[in-house]
């Protein structure tokens, strides 16, 4: 058995006291910085809002995510999209060079 399975999983103890005052009926969102808390079976049908650095985003939680950390559903990166219609337009004006062209041979 690997010393983590030993260990069980890790949930902030701060966090542990809200889940379980948390009403699962009328469920009101509960705010955390613990962005390395594990996803435990009681946290089902809970609302979290995780801070990403910036923000807090909202994560609702289902059964599915048992196992995995909060900080997962909280990206803290912004995509940028690559390309864009913009770029792809530019790309179909500019003609093509010749095969040999850009060579001094």
């Amino acid at each position: 058995m690997a010393r983590s399975l030993k260990k069980g999983p890790f949930v902030d103890e701060s966090l542990l006291k809200k889940i379980d005052v948390a009403d699962r009926r009328n469920p009101k969102a509960i705010k955390t910085w613990s962005r390395r808390s594990t996803i435990t079976p009681e946290m089902v049908g809970l609302i979290f809002q995780v801070h990403n650095g910036r923000d807090f985003i909202t994560v609702n939680v289902i059964e599915d995510m048992v196992g995995h950390k909060l900080g997962e559903f909280s990206p803290t990166r912004k995509f940028r999209r690559h390309g864009g219609k913009s770029t792809a337009e530019a790309a179909s004006t500019t003609p093509a060079a010749p095969a040999g062209a850009g060579k001094g041979k």
